[in-house]
């Protein structure tokens, strides 16, 4: 474990030294802390060996990002790992991703142990994928397990890199990696308290005011420790203390359902939210708007005629999906396909469909494989539907 100011100037020196790609990947402690910062961070270059930094020890990273910033950094599964790594301003140039790239090849299995014994031949221990990472001093095993995780990812991505290319998918993957680095993460929702699991069990404005106040006294106290929210008191726990309605703090103590770390310590907390959300005058609504489109089975009442649409396209996909050897999810995101079914395009052309599609987020390659397909599939639903139509009449 790197953790000190000399240690970590020593380390980079010597991974700007060596040449070629980066392999980097990062722990984090999801679901013990509240936060999704790096408490590791594993490098590997050939020529250099593996190293693994302390973030939080170390403070100042940009020594690193100056060391491999120009490089391409090797991942596997880089969205998970990009958010942390540029929270500390570690931004990679150019990435290769290997979990992206074996879903691209259509191996049945993506994890990255299942990946390095194909491809190497080399089983890895997964032991502790799901540890506190945020613990100090880390347990030598662990470390172990965290330079495994970059050791051999160098050797995957070439050869990986070479079957990409054989099967005519590496362009498909370069824009693909391209797409990944400079995507977005989702906005913060408005009302993040509603996604609280177990949401759907509770009627009425005034509960979902009480729900409400639960979640954000939680959701401070969460902060303020640097503690996963769920571990203080279970989302389950919350619903059912609003589903109980307790007539005071006693009741609410006595709640079996109510559970978890904090919730007898911190009982005072949870009650006065309770009291709070029962007399806010500031009620939610029940319902809140949505760019989401209905669910698909209810298509064929609210518009039948996308309802064809979907039911005509999904399969082709599919279909071509499975000829390819790429998973549905990868060739073209669901949604993507929903959305140009529910709203088509005027006129009805491969070109408006690929810009359609592009809108919503689609890779040219993408669309060049799809495009072509679903507005076949349309068209034939059109024809289908005029047919009986003119049967019926």
């Amino acid at each position: 474990m790197i953790d000190t100011a000399d240690e970590f100037e020593s380390a980079c020196r010597i991974l700007a030294a060596a040449s070629g790609p980066v392999a980097v990947d990062v722990e984090r402690a999801s679901g013990f802390r509240y936060s999704a910062r790096a408490y590791l961070v594993q490098v590997s270059r050939r020529d250099a060996g593996v190293f693994l930094f302390d973030p939080p020890a170390i403070g100042d990273m940009q020594a690193l990002q100056r060391a491999i910033g120009d490089e391409e950094w090797v991942f596997h599964a880089a969205s998970q790992d990009l958010p942390s790594l540029r929270e500390l301003d570690l931004v990679p140039p150019r990435i290769f991703d290997t979990e992206l790239s074996a879903r691209l090849l259509g191996w049945p299995k993506v994890g990255l142990g299942a990946v390095v014994e194909r491809t190497l031949g080399i089983v890895l221990k997964k032991e502790h994928s799901a540890a506190d990472w945020s613990t100090r001093p880390m347990p030598q095993s662990w470390l172990e397990y965290a330079a495994l995780d970059v050791e051999h990812l160098l050797d995957v991505r070439d050869l990986i890199a070479d079957e990409l290319a054989e099967t005519g998918k590496l362009e498909w993957a370069l824009e693909e990696f391209a797409d990944e680095l400079v995507r977005l993460p989702k906005p913060a929702p408005a009302e993040p308290w509603r996604k609280l699991n177990g949401l759907n069990k509770i009627r009425g404005r005034r509960n979902l005011a009480i729900a409400r106040a639960f979640w954000l006294s939680r959701d401070a106290l969460a902060r303020e420790l640097d503690a996963a929210p769920g571990r203080l008191v279970p989302d389950r726990s919350l619903v059912a203390a609003v589903v109980a309605q307790p007539r005071s703090k006693g009741e609410l103590s006595s709640l079996k359902e109510f559970t978890g770390r904090q919730s007898r310590t911190q009982i005072d907390r949870w009650w006065q939210a309770f009291v709070d959300g029962r007399a806010t005058e500031d009620l939610p609504a029940e319902r809140v708007p949505s760019d989401a489109l209905p669910p698909v089975r209810a298509w064929s009442g609210r518009r039948p005629e996308a309802d064809e649409r979907i039911k005509a396209a999904k399969p082709a996909v599919e279909a071509h999906a499975e000829f390819l050897s790429i998973p549905t999810e990868n060739l073209l995101t669901p949604d993507h396909l929903r959305r140009v079914a529910w709203q088509p395009p005027e006129p009805l052309t491969e070109d408006a469909i690929g810009e359609a599609l592009a809108s919503h987020g689609a890779r040219p390659w993408q669309i060049a494989q799809t495009a072509p397909i679903i507005r076949s599939a349309f068209v034939h639903a059109a024809q289908a539907s005029d047919d009986t139509d003119e049967s019926a009449s």
